[in-house]
């Protein structure tokens, strides 16, 4: 088994360059089964007036079209903050093996607060959950940006 590599570092370059467009700083990435990252995003629901344009949608609509499927088993995302329930269907819709994030998220989480999609009956797919990585680096990115808008 080879050792893990986190790939929170190019998921976090994506959370500040949201922020840096003035979207809330949520960047993800998604990792083929060599390890490659095949897609990143960040949030980009005020550029592109959608509110679906959530990172993760984003970096998974993206890894699909380079894989030319709607599934991407055997890949893995990695994401700064706890996905909220739309963003965990779309993860478990997509088959994803691994969810990695950092900060959890009490408000809109969908994971391990809230709804906690992957525990109900109805999902179909629940991917191996790792939470806390950089978990710090992603929070005080979050409070930055909402303490600038208050």
């Amino acid at each position: 088994m080879s050792p893990f590599i986190s790939h929170m570092a190019p998921a976090l370059e994506e959370a500040h360059a949201a922020a840096a467009r003035g979207e809330v700083p949520v960047g993800a990435v998604v990792v083929s089964p060599s390890g490659e990252v095949v897609a990143r995003a960040g949030n980009r629901t005020r550029e592109l007036n959608d509110p679906s344009a959530h990172a993760e949608v984003l970096a998974i609509r993206a890894a699909c079209a380079a894989a030319g499927s709607e599934r991407l088993p055997d890949h893995d995302i990695y994401v700064t903050l706890e996905p909220c329930p739309m963003c965990a269907m779309v993860i478990s819709a997509a088959r994803i093996r691994r969810l990695y994030y950092g900060a959890a998220d009490p408000k809109s989480g969908g994971v391990a607060q809230g709804p906690r999609i992957f525990s109900h009956p109805q999902c179909h797919h629940v991917p191996e959950i790792y939470d806390g990585l950089c978990a710090e680096e992603a929070e005080l990115l979050l409070k930055s940006f909402f303490a600038e808008r208050r």
